[in-house]
């Protein structure tokens, strides 16, 4: 069963919301404007790859 937990905003404040959701073993990052992380076994580092996420121009 995926397990999200809570939302952050991304950097610089822009109205990207990231969740971090468990896949089986993995955890992947996602935006609600469609990004998505590369599966991760450690849960930090998927948070990792959601703070870095920021908007492209």
């Amino acid at each position: 069963m995926a397990q999200q937990e809570g939302p952050e905003r991304a950097r610089q404040g822009q109205e990207h919301l990231t969740t971090t959701t468990e896949q089986g073993r993995f955890c992947v990052a996602r935006c609600i404007c469609g990004w998505r992380g590369p599966a991760r076994r450690a849960r930090s580092q998927a948070r990792t790859d959601a703070e870095g996420h920021a908007p492209g121009p």
